[in-house]
């Protein structure tokens, strides 16, 4: 039990995904040797098994979010696709819109020009706090 709480802690500590499983049959194998007294070198044994096991079907069943899914902790990946307005009018490429509450410095995906109070559709976040837009 010692040694997953061992492995445990490192998992939380590194978040690799790998250390869970050998965790979880370290915990396993401990409660089984709890209830069934048995030799080390068959506890050593379940404890590989299970390792095996665990980390097969963990990987195989339980995979984590694609790369490159968007990040749902960034609210501004999540505003491509949102619809709002031209604050005042394009100069050039580049204005400033207001989508999903906020006003944003944008840049213009397609033709121009954009007058202010033009609908738009974002198409893409460009760094942090610019936005690709396109009329719509």
């Amino acid at each position: 039990m010692a040694v997953g709480a061992v492995f445990l802690a490192v998992e939380v500590a590194t978040g690799s995904g790998w250390l869970l499983w050998p965790a979880a049959s370290a915990a396993i194998t401990g409660l089984v040797a709890l209830v069934v007294p048995m030799p080390a070198y068959v506890a050593i044994a379940l404890f590989a098994a299970l390792t095996i096991v665990t980390t097969y079907i963990g990987r195989r069943y339980l995979r984590g979010a694609k790369a490159d899914a968007p990040d749902v902790n960034n609210p501004a990946q999540r505003i491509v696709g949102h619809r709002g307005e031209a604050v005042a009018d394009f100069d050039g490429e580049d204005g400033r819109v207001f989508v999903d509450g906020k006003e944003w410095a944008a840049v213009l995906d397609g033709p121009g020009p954009i007058a202010a109070g033009a609908k738009v559709e974002v198409v893409e976040v460009l760094g942090g706090a610019r936005l690709k837009v396109r009329v719509g």
